[in-house]
């Protein structure tokens, strides 16, 4: 079988150009035009599409974490209020999905529980992601597998095991399994990017990798390890609040890490040795042979 998923108009596995996205997440703060400019951003940088985050706060906040007092942007405010200023509403979301259409920029989002996920079925994206925090949550995950849509699996923090149950529950034919750490920023000691080959032995499925260090070059050595997919956080600013801001991209960034796995792709090559045309003067003029 063909270690390869179709996402929206192409294909995306061992043989094709990586699949980069660019996650948003809650790094727009709640601020629509914050969202629109990343979005405008990613694709002037080149990315294949965008990834926001969808909870229902009162499914996903723990009940004893509800009234816990945060110092915010919009005040001393409790968890709960707090995660509703984060969240996009139906009419947010309808703008994104316009803009979305208007840049050509693919877009989907990774939904918290049952209820996000019927909300972001309704705009029909194209994809679904899985974040590592649920891959034990097996109503979930079949409530995703229910959806027919190709799904991206993170699997942060997670034995092989639970990775294993994950699997066998929303099926290889239609995943991409995304190695990845959850920490932000990740230290370098943990990132251990061999993982991507662990689980290329271990699964049929196309493997990606969703990253969460600081700077670059892991990425990209992940994109040249066998990652057919790769993630990272996007933001307008490193310095803007939001606890996933220090682990992302700003805006130049973005369009460097594209330009180097662009770069990558063509340089790794086929593997097979041969005596290339740009070679030729120089094998005529140094070449020595000698019995």
């Amino acid at each position: 079988m063909a270690r390869e998923i179709y996402l929206g108009n192409r294909w995306v596995g061992d043989g094709h150009p990586t699949y980069i996205i660019g996650e948003i997440g809650i790094n727009h703060n709640g601020d629509l035009e914050v969202a629109k400019s990343l979005m405008l951003a990613a694709k002037q940088a080149g990315i294949d599409a965008v990834k926001f985050q969808k909870r229902t706060p009162e499914i996903c906040v723990p009940l004893e974490q509800q009234n816990q007092m945060r110092d915010t942007p919009w005040g001393y405010i409790t968890y709960l209020d707090y995660r509703y200023k984060v969240e996009f509403d139906q009419e947010a979301y309808t703008e994104i999905d316009r803009y979305a259409k208007e840049l050509e920029l693919d877009w989907f989002a990774s939904s918290w529980d049952i209820p996000s996920l019927e909300f972001m079925e309704s705009f029909d994206p194209l994809t679904h992601k899985i974040p590592s925090a649920l891959l034990t949550d097996k109503e979930l995950l079949r409530a995703h597998r229910e959806t027919g849509k190709p799904i991206i699996v993170s699997t942060g923090m997670s034995t092989m095991e639970q990775i294993r149950e994950a699997v066998e529950i929303l099926g290889e034919d239609k995943i991409v399994l995304c190695h990845t750490t959850s920490s932000y920023p990740c230290p370098p000691e943990e990132l251990n990017l061999r993982m991507i080959q662990t689980l290329r032995d271990a699964f049929s499925c196309p493997i990606g990798y969703s990253g969460h260090e600081v700077g670059l070059v892991p990425t990209v050595v992940a994109a040249a390890m066998g990652a057919c997919l790769v993630e990272r956080h996007i933001t307008l600013d490193r310095a803007m609040w939001g606890s996933d801001q220090s682990a992302s991209v700003e805006p130049q960034g973005i369009a460097t890490l594209v330009k180097y796995i662009r770069v990558t792709e063509k340089s790794l090559g086929d593997g097979v040795k041969k005596v290339y045309d740009s070679e030729q003067s120089s094998l005529k003029k140094l070449r020595r042979i000698s019995q």
